[in-house]
């Protein structure tokens, strides 16, 4: 079918997906092997300024560049809060948490916002990551859960601990029974865990 550029338009054309992001960095070496590490993910394309990282069908989800001038985050400006990575499955994402602890990784807040279950770090540089899995089978529950009065007055979620769930996983507890959040009543932004600083470069 033909495509007619000059109609009138109502709605611009969503893009078929979200395809990559890319983050500058003065500390590049350690951000491109957390990242590697982080993600199980490997280079397509990498020299000592920039690294172009996939971990599945696409050429790179994570581009890491050097970029000249680049100084340390400071957390408390406006933008990008945290980027987020999906699991298949709860044993999916509580196995990748373990592995991710072998490795020295800890998360810095693991909490069940209602439609998923979702575990936060933050990378070397103070950039926050969220791993998660939905809480509902379909966009159609999340949905309705989203539009619930318990998440309005709860839109943060309740926390939980990690080695709390994979005991409870590995006793046989079904997860889809886990992932159902406790109810706990209002509950604001500002109970969100506030993550320590990373170290400043030396220089800046």
């Amino acid at each position: 079918m033909a495509v007619d550029f000059d109609s009138p338009f109502q709605k611009i054309t969503p893009p078929q997906n979200l395809a990559h992001v890319v983050l500058r960095t003065p500390r590049f070496k350690e951000m491109v092997e957390f990242y590697k590490t982080f993600l199980g993910a490997e280079a397509t394309y990498e020299n000592d300024f920039i690294s172009f990282l996939t971990y599945d069908q696409e050429h790179h989800r994570i581009a890491i560049g050097a970029v000249p001038g680049t100084t340390d985050k400071v957390k408390t400006s406006a933008g990008l809060e945290h980027i987020a990575f999906a699991f298949a499955s709860l044993e999916d994402l509580a196995l990748a948490y373990r592995q991710r602890k072998a490795q020295g990784i800890l998360p810095i807040w693991s909490v069940n916002h209602g439609p998923t279950t979702s575990i936060y770090y933050q990378d070397p540089d103070g950039n926050q990551i969220e791993t998660q899995v939905d809480n509902f089978d379909t966009v159609e529950g999340a949905n309705a859960f989203m539009a619930s009065k318990e998440f309005a007055e709860n839109p943060v979620g309740v926390d939980f601990d990690p080695e709390d769930l994979i005991k409870k996983l590995q006793a046989g507890h079904d997860p889809r029974e886990l992932k159902k959040r406790e109810n706990i009543g209002p509950r604001g932004l500002d109970s969100i865990p506030v993550p320590p600083s990373p170290t400043p470069i030396k220089g800046h």
